[in-house]
């Protein structure tokens, strides 16, 4: 239930963030919804491999490398799917932090900790 939940709530940011940010698209509701789910698979298995590959990089940088490696997964996620358009990195960056906020703050309010 908690895993349903947290993907209509990506699904909503993701919807959300389409309309706040001129350079991010989606193409409907079903699309966002795969959106959210990619973004947490992406999230979940390739984002621990990229943040500890570039480990020393984001120790340098005092962890903000880490705000870089979510642009690229929203970027990836844009390659993977059709509904999802991103137009660059900056908007990748801002749709990122976006999404991260929304999971912050589902967190810090999720009771089944």
């Amino acid at each position: 239930m908690r895993l349903l939940v947290r993907i209509i709530i990506n699904a909503v940011a993701v919807i959300v963030l389409s309309e706040v940010l001129s350079g991010i698209e989606v193409r409907d509701n079903t699309a966002a919804l795969v959106v959210g789910v990619v973004l947490i698979v992406l999230n979940s298995v390739i984002k621990p491999i990229l943040v500890f590959f570039t480990l020393p990089l984001t120790l340098i940088t005092l962890g903000l490398f880490v705000v870089v490696i979510n642009a690229l997964m929203v970027m990836l996620a844009d390659a993977l799917l059709e509904g999802f358009y991103v137009e660059n990195f900056w908007y990748a960056l801002l749709f990122g932090l976006g999404i991260s906020v929304v999971n912050s703050l589902y967190n810090s309010t999720d009771d089944d900790k």
